[in-house]
């Protein structure tokens, strides 16, 4: 950004891309998710691009297209206008949709996660159309409004549009920085396999006095089958084949992650643990980009209310997520866990398998154009060469950009680890964002070349 004024103009252009509650989850905010497209629309129309508003049983995707340039290469860049519930509102220090400035950072819902992000490449591409002679590849905004529901329409839209969009590269900000004074790109996604366990038992709640100790409680065999998932020792999944195409950590990769400016016991407290846990011989970096788990979200069955009601749930139950790492399989792995919960369930219960979402892992290429140029962008606003991390949550777009188009993607993020995305006070530091522009800038003028 050449000037302060320059910036506080595109800050005020991001303020307003931020006061639309683009809550894609909420249908009482269904106009204000079409809202924010037809915004954004507009604003990639008035900086120079040739803007579409797609039309999808959930919300609209929009693509944009640069001007056509002959022999340059294809960059898709890829974003979400979509946000979050900002609850609890009651502990934001400002209304999470009247973006607020404190300190050096701009707080609102989406400010990092993940408008201001994509705002930033859109800022770099107008600068750049305003100067005759700034070099830009051939350049495609990809922005959806599903990010935040699992993107349950991209996949068909990708599919359907696939000869418009060919890309050579993706260039995703949807990541965070290390720290601030670390450009960071984000080199692996763990994959994840969703499913959900029904115990069924009697046909109908019993009365726990009457019937008790005459039939195998559902509640009861679901808490031996989820303490039977992992060994209490060593923090390893019990599940046969569950480790299966588990690629090992290479020295190298170990030896870099072990110089970034990481404290187990500062990420102890900040999580208010007394003690971390996880698969032995591993450090808490390697255990959340490298390593696959098998994690219970969330346990029901039986009752709820207040007070008591003595009786023996007809079921119980639990949803699981595995993450998963190369070369893992989330079918494979659902289907190993299902046989194995099966093989050590008592007989008097009857087990319920209901698969859910999936995603492949990812491992970005480290040789291609886009890489070099970013590091080199990241290397020359930041002045030092980025970090290389993983990230143990999943990006499921990446693995379809991958699967339909046939490109690769380059993730380079400018959250920060303090941003607050998904929780109160989610922020954008607004130096970072300016250095997110210059080095968008540099990145897409290097693939001009």
């Amino acid at each position: 950004m050449n000037t302060a004024r320059a910036l506080r103009r595109v800050v005020a252009q991001l303020a307003d891309f931020l006061r639309w509650p683009s809550i894609s989850t909420d249908p009482a905010h269904r106009r204000d998710v079409a809202g924010c497209a037809r915004w954004l629309v507009a604003h990639l129309r008035s900086i120079g691009l040739a803007a579409t508003l797609h039309p999808t049983p959930g919300h609209p995707v929009i693509v944009a297209h640069g001007p056509r340039k002959p022999g340059k290469p294809t960059v898709l860049i890829y974003g979400h206008y979509d946000v979050q519930p900002p609850d609890p509102v009651e502990l934001w220090h400002s209304p999470p949709f009247e973006p607020a400035i404190r300190g050096c950072k701009l707080f609102a819902r989406g400010a990092a996660d993940n408008k201001g992000q994509v705002f930033a490449h859109i800022t770099a591409v107008a600068q750049a159309l305003r100067e005759p002679d700034a070099a830009l590849p051939n350049v495609i905004f990809l922005i959806e409004g599903e990010e935040e529901i699992g993107s349950l329409s991209i996949e068909p839209f990708l599919r359907a549009h696939r000869r418009e969009l060919r890309p050579d590269f993706v260039l995703v900000s949807d990541t965070s920085m290390f720290a601030k004074n670390l450009p960071t790109i984000t080199c692996s996604l763990r994959g994840v396999a969703a499913f959900e366990l029904r115990v069924r038992g009697p046909a109908r709640d019993l009365h726990s006095g009457i019937f008790g100790g005459t039939v195998a409680n559902p509640a009861t065999v679901l808490a031996q089958l989820i303490a039977a998932l992992h060994d209490p020792r060593t923090g390893r999944v019990r599940v046969p084949g569950f480790y299966d195409g588990v690629r090992p950590l290479t020295a190298a990769q170990r030896r870099a992650w072990r110089r970034l400016p990481f404290s187990e016991d500062g990420y102890r407290r900040a999580l208010g643990v007394p003690q971390l846990a996880g698969e032995s011989g591993f450090t808490s970096l390697e255990r959340r980009w490298a390593r696959p788990t098998l994690e219970v979200n969330g346990i029901f069955g039986g009752y709820q209310g207040e007070g008591s009601k003595t009786v023996i749930p007809a079921w119980a139950g639990a949803k699981f997520t595995a993450r998963l790492v190369p070369d893992q399989s989330p079918q494979r792995v659902v289907a190993a866990t299902r046989r194995y919960l099966c093989a050590i369930a008592p007989p008097g219960v009857k087990l319920e398998f209901i698969p859910g979402h999936s995603a492949e892992p990812y491992i970005a290429p480290m040789d291609s154009r886009c890489m070099r140029a970013a590091t080199n962008a990241l290397r020359s606003v930041w002045g030092r060469p980025p970090v290389l991390v993983g990230e143990g949550g999943s990006i499921p777009i990446i693995t379809s950009f991958k699967r339909i188009l046939g490109a690769d993607s380059v993730m380079v993020g400018f959250g920060l680890p303090d941003a607050n995305a998904h929780s109160p006070d989610e922020s954008l530091d607004l130096d970072v964002f300016a250095r997110a522009i210059r080095a968008s800038r540099l990145l897409l003028a290097e693939l001009a070349r």
